[in-house]
């Protein structure tokens, strides 16, 4: 399973409802992109310094997905067809569902714009 931003965020919080969705989940990886995007937002937070050490704690428990050669041709073939369809989603997003697509694994996610991403799994808690 692929942790979206606001799935990360969500573990860093102790969100109790995805014990269960974590525990059933063979691997859990996290996309350099997704990994920029919550230490920004980790910059931009009263609690920085919390969520800095709880990342310097946990990062060795994931998986991190760097992007490739091979990334860029599903990014390419999936921000092709979201134009296509008329049906675009945020950049960085392009960049994370291609991972999932490269390595076949279901996103964990609130945004639902990842939906409309030809088989793509979003899990939602």
């Amino acid at each position: 399973m692929i942790l979206d931003t606001n799935g990360l965020s969500a573990v860093a919080d102790g969100d109790a409802s995805l014990i269960p969705i974590l525990r059933q989940a063979t691997e859990i990886a996290v996309p350099v992109i997704v990994l920029g995007e919550y230490r920004y937002g980790v910059r931009q937070s009263r609690e920085r310094q919390r969520y800095e050490q709880w990342l310097m704690d946990s990062l060795a428990n994931y998986r991190i997905l760097d992007v490739d050669q091979e990334t860029t041709i599903y990014y390419a073939m999936l921000r092709t067809e979201l134009k296509k369809a008329g049906t675009p989603i945020p950049a960085n997003d392009v960049w994370v569902a291609a991972l999932c697509r490269q390595y076949r694994l279901p996103i964990l996610s609130r945004d639902r714009h990842f939906d409309i991403v030809a088989g793509l799994r979003r899990i939602d808690w």
